[in-house]
């Protein structure tokens, strides 16, 4: 970019000008500003219309963390799973305003960029690895999903037990879903065009949170049941003693809020999509994508609240981390609703996997032009490194309560607050001017929060206490 003195013709600095063209609602790249050559974000047009990015951003935001979330609640209690689900979700949705604001300024829109633009490359390596550990725990977590619950979906189908045959097996079933539809999704060249899997995905989840609110009415507690309770163990639900104590509590606090609140912060994680999203947004400005991610985040948070709430009044204290567990595998509905998380996690890997590669391009090949053979080969390895992590790991819950604690901290405090101090120029905002301010105390927020996370999960490892898995 072009630096310029700013007394000269009495022009404002190049920042600035870049903020006060943002602000108006109009791209630098649109047209020189005062005679300057105009910043370049890409070599060509954003087509994604408004919805389509709310389907992207929303499925990028929503995660497999949805299906703990009824755990979580049932250690935290009802209102203050609320209070805290709220919280982080405002946090988020400011977290995403100064991302934008520091693209408006600088005239980029690659998270990595914005770290080399704060620290130089070092800003750059230390940003592109956060995403990429932050991205492969979440591709992770959904094939994980796929190996546990597709054999039980085929049992079902051909009356046989999961583990039997070799099309029984979750290590073989998630070779073959990667290969078949994930791969084939993740070499689309803009991640525009995944918006159609994006709505679908969601709409599965969207049947989800419908079934879970519907087996609450069906599922009786295990006090006082009687005719009901008959009828729901003859319809293949889970029998009377699940329900230790029909009371829901409304605020508690023990041992695993360590990682339940990770978790929550995990489930709202979407700020390396948020960039790419802006820039193949149709008629592009900070207004209209904090429109985006405001709408996102607010029917996520929705739909978490309600699956949470409606998850822990079926099964109250007896929750199990995974929820679809709790349910009957002879249940249609139930079978049916395994199907659609299957198809949901499954359309979702590819829009997970899109930051990785921008990542790993920004880190290894910054100045090379568009290549298929190098798009192709990235999408490969890091499906065949998941594939492999999912394969020889039997577990990796305590990998996702680190990840929850580091990179999901990381992404929505600390690395946000850090570029705008460090971008924003003082021209623009003075430097203790209240907006300043705010962004300091939300990184030093993100700086304690991280460190209590890692200190109670630590606690808990060395006395040996059980915990949940992540996003």
């Amino acid at each position: 970019m072009e630096m310029q003195d700013p007394k000269m013709n009495g022009a404002l600095p190049v920042g600035a000008e870049g903020y006060r063209q943002e602000c108006e609602g109009f791209l630098p790249s649109r047209g020189p500003a005062l005679g300057r050559k105009p910043v370049q974000f890409m070599d060509f047009e954003g087509k994604t219309s408004f919805g389509m990015s709310v389907f992207n951003l929303s499925n990028a935001i929503m995660g497999s963390g949805i299906l703990g979330l009824a755990y979580a609640m049932a250690h935290t209690g009802v209102l203050f799973f609320l209070a805290l689900l709220l919280c982080i979700a405002l946090l988020s949705s400011y977290s995403i305003h100064l991302l934008l604001t520091c693209a408006g300024i600088v005239g980029i829109r690659a998270y990595e960029q914005l770290g080399q633009r704060a620290f130089g490359p070092v800003g750059k390596v230390v940003v592109a690895t956060v995403i990429c550990l932050h991205n492969v725990g979440a591709m992770s977590s959904y094939l994980f999903i796929i190996k546990s619950e597709l054999p039980l979906v085929i049992g079902t189908f051909l009356n046989k037990e999961p583990e039997g045959d070799w099309f029984l097996k979750g290590n073989y079933l998630i070779i073959i879903v990667s290969v078949l539809i994930i791969l084939p999704l993740a070499l689309m060249k803009h991640l525009g065009y995944l918006g159609y899997t994006s709505s679908l995905s969601l709409t599965c989840m969207l049947f989800f949170l419908i079934s879970v609110i519907y087996k609450k009415f069906q599922i009786c507690c295990g006090l006082n049941c009687n005719e009901t309770a008959i009828e729901s163990t003859s319809l293949g639900l889970p029998s009377l003693g699940l329900n230790n104590t029909c009371e829901a509590q409304m605020f508690t606090v023990d041992s695993q809020m360590a990682y339940t609140v990770p978790i929550m912060a995990f489930a709202f994680v979407c700020h390396p999509e948020v960039l790419p999203i802006y820039t193949e947004l149709s008629r592009p400005s900070q207004r209209r994508m904090q429109a985006v991610a405001n709408v996102s985040i607010g029917a996520m948070f929705c739909m978490y609240g309600l699956t949470a709430t409606f998850g822990y009044l079926t099964f109250y204290s007896s929750v199990k981390a995974e929820m679809l567990h709790m349910y009957s595998r002879k249940d249609l509905l139930i079978l049916c609703v395994r199907l659609a998380v299957l198809l949901a996690v499954t359309l979702t890997v590819p829009v997970v996997l899109f930051p990785i590669r921008r990542a790993l391009q920004q880190l290894l090949f910054p100045s090379k032009a568009f290549s298929w053979p190098r798009h192709v080969v990235i999408a490969l390895i890091l499906l065949a490194l998941v594939n492999v992590l999912v394969i020889c790991v039997p577990t990796i819950r305590d990998i996702f309560a680190v990840i929850g604690s580091t990179s999901a901290p990381s992404l929505i405090f600390i690395l946000p607050s850090i570029f705008y101090l460090r971008i924003i120029p003082s021209e623009v905002v003075p430097l203790c001017s209240w907006p300043k301010i705010q962004a300091l105390c939300f990184g030093i927020l993100g700086v304690l929060f991280m460190a209590i996370s890692l200190g109670f999960m630590f606690a808990n490892w060395t006395t040996g206490q059980s915990h949940m898995s992540g996003h």
